[in-house]
């Protein structure tokens, strides 16, 4: 299933900054970047459910925001991109 992450963190602190990298690093072991602070990531439902819980115990949920956005399995036509791609689309083959 397709999980597309968003996340604000407070950036006012040496903390938040550290929060920021935290979860910028946490969302990548989990899919790929396509913006600044926004995932998507390719997920089996229980590392969905871990996923969620890693990101919930390092942001501080007083001043940051996260969101989860279940696209499911069929999710290839709920996408449509327009300008320049950042990624590749994770149903390609990748080749190093």
């Amino acid at each position: 299933m397709l999980v597309v992450v968003t996340y604000d963190v407070n950036t006012a602190t040496p903390q938040g900054r550290r929060r920021l990298r935290l979860v910028a690093k946490t969302c990548k072991k989990y899919g790929q970047r396509v913006q600044n602070s926004v995932f998507e990531c390719s997920v089996t439902p229980s590392d969905y459910l871990l996923l969620k819980h890693d990101l919930q115990e390092l942001a501080e949920l007083e001043s940051d925001s996260l969101r989860f956005y279940n696209l499911g399995a069929n999710y290839s036509n709920r996408i449509e991109q327009v300008g320049l791609q950042r990624h590749l689309p994770s149903d390609d083959i990748m080749m190093v």
